[in-house]
């Protein structure tokens, strides 16, 4: 999938159907001259639905299309005859999506399962005939109900990317390099920051025909929880993935400082992140010879306070099916 489809953000505009009008009428037929009211009830209007979908990965569906309006009941006509109901209108979403009202930026819901219906907007209600309305002191009632109006809204869907790794790191930290040597992801990959804006996914495969879906989320800068760099965009990705693995390349000034950075920025987000399973992976490890990754190991035992690290090299395919091992361990304890 290429970068620019890859839509995670969009406002869409609905609407529901109006109720149908109840019938005024009163009975006629040969030998009947005035029979009493039967009038039938206007059918409901239709109904706006937000169904999951699992085949589905991006709300690009939601680019150009971003008016959804159902339709209208049908009035209710004689003998009792119940108006149809007005067509109801499904709007198709990926598994992780969160619907917020736009104005209040409240959640209403969130789809996270496949072929999972919910009404984020109700039809009208039909108005009942005048029958319903017939009394011994009131035997010809000539007024019905109208049908009551439709809803309209604004709501903006967020796709939060469901994965089961999500890379974690500083732009430029090899993050994109690493998809594509352990997945079929081909991301865009280039040597300046932010080469990566929309999230990439790709199929890790293991041992014995199984795999597991690891994703490739914009980097991460200082004060990000705050909303700096792509901010919010980035962070809300890393809610949906089971492990978090933090990429941090050797030649970085502070190993250890960079991930205590991108710690804290977990924190201020969201502190729930941090339960979350996490293994650091140095990246660019080919660039060490034995006596200096020896002096880091010392290092960073002593830094990383027990968290899980192993040194990596995506270009000379260094300790990658170890990664595989470590992250299938994580996922499956």
């Amino acid at each position: 999938m290429t970068e620019g489809n890859f839509v995670d953000y969009v406002k869409v505009h609905l609407a529901s159907g109006n109720g149908g009008k109840g019938s005024v009428h009163l009975h006629r037929e040969k030998y009947i001259t005035k029979g009493g009211p039967d009038g039938g009830d206007g059918g409901r209007g239709g109904h706006v639905i937000v169904r999951g979908n699992k085949n589905l990965w991006t709300l690009i569906n939601f680019k150009f299309k971003k008016h959804f309006k159902a339709g209208h009941g049908e009035h209710g006509s004689k003998n009792r005859s119940t108006g149809a109901d007005g067509a109801d209108v499904y709007m198709d979403v990926p598994l992780g999506t969160v619907v917020r009202d736009t104005e209040t930026n409240e959640v209403i819901f969130e789809i996270t399962a496949d072929k999972e219906e919910k009404i984020i907007l109700e039809g009208g209600k039909g108005g009942r005939g005048n029958w319903h309305f017939k009394s011994p002191t009131n035997q010809t009632p000539r007024y019905a109900q109208p049908g009551i109006p439709g809803q309209e809204t604004q709501v903006t869907l967020e796709l939060k990317v469901l994965a089961d790794v999500g890379l974690v790191g500083f732009p430029n930290a090899g993050k994109s390099t690493l998809l594509s040597v352990m997945t079929s992801a081909k991301p865009k990959i280039a040597d300046y920051e932010f080469t990566t804006l929309k999230p990439n996914l790709g199929i890790v495969k293991y041992r014995d025909f199984r795999s597991f879906v690891m994703a490739d989320i914009p980097g991460i800068i200082e004060g990000a929880a705050e909303g700096k760099g792509l901010g919010h965009y980035f962070l809300r990705h890393i809610e949906r993935n089971a492990t978090l693995l933090f990429l941090i390349p050797a030649d970085s000034n502070d190993i250890s400082k960079e991930y205590e950075i991108l710690l804290d920025e977990l924190r201020r987000y969201n502190p729930e992140l941090l339960d979350k399973e996490r293994l650091v992976a140095i990246s660019k490890s080919d660039m060490l010879d034995e006596e200096l990754m020896t002096e880091m190991k010392a290092e960073l035992d002593n830094d990383l306070k027990g968290t899980s690290y192993l040194f990596i090299s995506s270009v000379a395919q260094q300790g990658i099916q170890e990664l595989k091992d470590r992250l299938w361990t994580l996922l499956n304890e």
